[in-house]
């Protein structure tokens, strides 16, 4: 594990922590995933390595859309019951984050969190340095009282190391309902290791994207300006860029479609011709067909009832939610069961 302590203008500083060896480690899982869904039928590709640099920045992108409406719900519910979200604790909690990204919806809570406690610890886990480094830089600068934390990573290995390393109550944070990119089974296995990470004191906080209109659903993942399209298009330049492949993004397109029997909107890239495809640090050729398509993501959606469900059975029962008046977004704050 490498330490780096970050200063910037102003005089505050922050750490980042980065396990050695990374990007070699990475680059190798990357090949062997890719590898395997485009021999695979259908095939399919995995949807965390959306989120290089320039996939985070794609996906910020999304955030802003008329047509994602996830993003804009989310931050007025965070910002409408900020306090009570970070309320419970004699002193603060370490605030922990997955899949932090920018972190710009966080800031409510960290601002509700310093209003509260006067300090606070920051801890986000995030696969991408430079976004760790970017949003932790910004936040010591908003926020002069704060402590900032990073981990480098993907927040399914690292989240027993962080838990393990902090003292005192823990809020983790799981916002924009990224649990919805999990199938029922792997959603269902996250929770539990997450559930086994929490003290009785710890809380964590849930947004969760609910069932709606399909057409609102699929406008949210296939927007007029074609940022979704780039952003799923990028994961194949990611593979030329890192893997030495040759696909030609102009013979794909982008595709959302809702699948009312699984609730989960589906991404895919769609090959507009026959073509053959080779990607050398993969050990791989690939042969398409007119119309075959890449699974590349799922996006399933929620119930309430379903929600609760799925707590109860990783060992955690809701404490409060909150849902915007359209119903269109929940957030939750589960606690360790106290029937366990």
């Amino acid at each position: 594990m490498s330490l780096r302590t970050v200063p910037h203008a102003g005089g505050k500083s922050f750490t980042i922590l980065q396990p050695a060896g990374a990007s070699d480690s990475d680059r190798a899982a990357f090949a062997a995933s890719v590898r395997s869904g485009l021999l695979g039928t259908p095939k399919t590709l995995p949807w965390p390595y959306f989120y290089d640099e320039q996939g985070s920045r794609l996906f910020d992108q999304i955030c802003e859309l008329p047509e994602y409406y996830l993003t804009r719900t989310e931050d007025a519910l965070l910002q409408d019951h900020a306090d009570a979200l970070v309320a419970g604790w004699e002193s603060a909690p370490t605030l922990v984050e997955l899949g932090s990204g920018s972190a710009t919806k966080t800031r409510r809570l960290i601002g509700a969190a310093l209003r509260r406690y006067g300090t606070l610890h920051y801890v986000p886990i995030d696969v991408s340095p430079t976004f760790i480094e970017d949003s932790a830089a910004a936040l010591v600068r908003a926020f002069p009282s704060l402590r900032v934390t990073g981990h480098v990573g993907d927040y399914r290995s690292e989240l027993q190391r962080v838990a393990e390393r902090l003292p005192g109550p823990k809020l983790l944070i799981f916002l924009g309902s990224s649990l919805g990119n999990y199938e029922p089974d792997d959603a269902s296995s996250l929770l539990r290791q997450l559930a086994w990470t929490l003290n009785p004191a710890d809380r964590f906080l849930l947004g969760a994207d609910l069932d709606k209109d399909p057409a609102v659903l699929e406008a949210a993942y296939d927007d007029a300006q074609g940022v979704t399209a780039a952003f799923n298009l990028n994961l194949l330049a990611r593979i030329n860029r890192e893997l030495g492949g040759n696909f030609d993004l102009d013979r794909f397109a982008h595709q959302a479609r809702y699948d009312p029997q699984r609730r989960r909107i589906e991404m895919h890239l769609v090959s507009l011709a026959s073509q053959t495809v080779t990607v050398p640090g993969a050990r791989v050729t690939a042969t398409f067909a007119e119309g075959e398509s890449i699974h590349t993501e799922n996006s399933h959606k929620y119930t309430p009832d379903g929600l609760r469900a799925m707590a109860a059975a990783a060992g955690l029962e809701e404490e409060a939610a909150w849902t915007d008046a359209r119903g269109f977004f929940r957030l939750q704050r589960w606690r360790l069961s106290v029937r366990m």
